[in-house]
Formats: C-alpha cells, sequence, structure tokens
C-alpha cells in the first residue's frame, strides 16, 4: 500500500517539477521524460544511489538469488519510502527528498537523452522520405533477476545499429543510440 501511495506522490511532485522548470516544453515531450524519471531501472537507480539496497530484509532465498539487486525489487522499495515519507511528513517533505536526489540528475541531461533515441532516430531516417524502421530481439540472457537483452535496428532492411540493456526497451534506445552515432559521423 505504501508503494501505491507512493508511485502517486512521485508521479505528482515530477510531474510539477517538470511543468514548473520546463514551460516551453511540449505536453508530449514532458510525459516522455517523467515516464523516463519514474520507470523502473530509474527508481531503482535511486534506490542504489541511496543505498537501500543495503537496508533491505530479505529471507535467505531471495537473498541468495540476487533479490538485493533486482530492479523490480529497489523501485518498490523507493515508492514504499516515497509512500512512507509522505505520510509521516508531508508532500513538502516528499518534494526536498526528491530535490536532493532525482532532480540533480534531470537538471544534469541525464534522461533527455533515454527518452529520446528511438524517436529522434525515426524523425532522421525519415527526413529522406518514408522508410521502415524495425527492433529485432536478436538474443537474451542472464538469470532472470539479471536478465540482458541484445537487439538490432534496421532501416527497411538494411542493419544499422546494435544495442544491449536490462530490459527489451533500453537495448531498443541503446541500438537507436548507436544508430544514431554511426549516421551523425
Amino acid at each position: 500500500r505504501l508503494e501505491f501511495l507512493g508511485d502517486a506522490v512521485l508521479e505528482l511532485i515530477v510531474s510539477r517539477y517538470l511543468y514548473r522548470e520546463l514551460p516551453d516544453l511540449p505536453e508530449g515531450k514532458l510525459t516522455k521524460l517523467r515516464a523516463a524519471i519514474v520507470r523502473e531501472d530509474s527508481l531503482s537507480m535511486f534506490a542504489k544511489d541511496c543505498r537501500f539496497d543495503e537496508y533491505i530484509r530479505l529471507g535467505k532465498g531471495e537473498e541468495n538469488s540476487g533479490g538485493r539487486k533486482r530492479p523490480s525489487l529497489l523501485c518498490d522499495l523507493f515508492e514504499a519510502f516515497l509512500g512512507a515519507l509522505y505520510l509521516d511528513q508531508g508532500l513538502e517533505s516528499v518534494s526536498g527528498f526528491l530535490t536532493k536526489v532525482v532532480f540533480p540528475k534531470v537538471k544534469a541531461g541525464a534522461f533527455s537523452h533515454e527518452m529520446d533515441h528511438k524517436t529522434r532516430l525515426q524523425e532522421v531516417l525519415q527526413r529522406g522520405g518514408d522508410v521502415s524502421i524495425n527492433y529485432r530481439l536478436i538474443k537474451e540472457a542472464g538469470p532472470a533477476h539479471e536478465r540482458i537483452f541484445w537487439t538490432e535496428v534496421y532501416c527497411d532492411d538494411t542493419l544499422i545499429g546494435k544495442g544491449q540493456g536490462k530490459s527489451k526497451k533500453l537495448s531498443e534506445q541503446d541500438a537507436a543510440a548507436n544508430a544514431l552515432a554511426d549516421l551523425e559521423q
């Protein structure tokens, strides 16, 4: 239940922050940026930055299966912490916490590149006319809690980039970023 509440408070505060700090950014871009900030891998990174993983009490089975490093668990923990902080100290305390932990990374541009690679690649390629862009998952490996995905991106039927990541979406973003890097050389 704390996770549910923390998720809602996080969405509100991040939305308010982006609305105030980026007044010229269109609604669609604000939505994409917010999604990049509040997604699982980002929240698990914030939890690690706060060293929350060092304080989790896990059963032996969960500990032995790598639960302490599992992004979904760290994400849930971060949201539950925000929910508890909200109940105990209110909205502005949560906002103050996020101002120290999350928003400096937003200001530093840590999320602008992640949200855009696939869209940017599509924009660049479609300048030359109508093209078909396809992402193909070519491989996945590793245990369930540390899975790695490999993706290739094709323009029409030509391979233009390869990428990898801890999720299919992240591997597609990496493939698009690598394709863009090659195109811009």
